[in-house]
């Protein structure tokens, strides 16, 4: 009896857009909330710059997302065009093309030759989409559903930053703001990981490591600056 299988791969497009978004936020948020603490800004100065920053990061990785896959989106449609004008023109020569990449993968001449026959009477342009240009319906570019994952998820990332800002005293800031962004991007790092199949801890470790790298910098330079002014 048949079984349904659910595979993660059909995450990826939005996972990817996803985890990079809120990613984005926590560290971008955090990390010029953390410069401009260091240098001296005031609580109502650093929400500010924060809530601007939240503003632009989310319309610049929208933007960003969409522009990127959209290239990627066009550069298949143009692959698929000429494939199309391929199968129209030299049938015979696109055969020989997917027998070979049949008996590339550990079938016999002919029983590649006969596999590329059924499958491209059945839907020769779907054949050579999926198997000579390796593009799936699992990882076809979606511009719009990258725009918007991106963006919604760095609006949140980016807020969680600032919701620390509003809630804890100016004279605890930085330590405060520091330690809860590595503790949300390692909560992120364990949810990318758990939804993608990989290790949580691996996924948590990598995320946080980069993002505490971040914000170290971005706080040395905000106190350089500081004691300059």
């Amino acid at each position: 009896m048949g079984h349904i299988e659910r595979h993660r791969t059909s995450r990826i497009g939005w996972l990817r857009a996803a985890v990079l978004g809120a990613n984005d936020g926590i560290v971008s948020t955090a990390s010029l909330v953390l410069g401009v603490a260091a240098a001296g800004a005031s609580s109502q100065s650093i929400l500010i710059t924060g809530v601007a920053g939240l503003v632009a990061g989310a319309m610049s990785m929208a933007a960003g997302e969409y522009v990127s896959v959209s290239s990627q989106a066009d550069t298949e449609r143009a692959d698929l065009d000429r494939e199309r004008r391929e199968l129209a023109a030299d049938p015979e020569c696109e055969h020989a093309e997917l027998t070979a990449i049949y008996v590339g993968r550990g079938l016999d001449e002919k029983l590649a030759s006969d596999v590329a026959t059924r499958l491209m009477l059945h839907d020769a342009l779907g054949a050579h989409r999926r198997d000579e240009l390796g593009i799936s319906d699992a990882l076809t570019a979606r511009p719009v559903q990258a725009a918007l994952a991106s963006a919604g998820t760095f609006s949140i990332g980016a807020a969680l930053p600032l919701l620390v800002v509003v809630l804890v005293p100016e004279s605890a800031l930085m330590w405060a703001v520091s330690g809860s962004s590595l503790l949300f991007l390692a909560l992120l790092g364990s949810l990318a990981g758990r939804a993608g199949g990989a290790s949580m801890i691996t996924a948590a470790a990598r995320v946080a490591f980069w993002g505490a790298l971040a914000m170290a910098l971005t706080a040395g330079v905000g106190t350089l600056f500081g004691i300059a002014a």
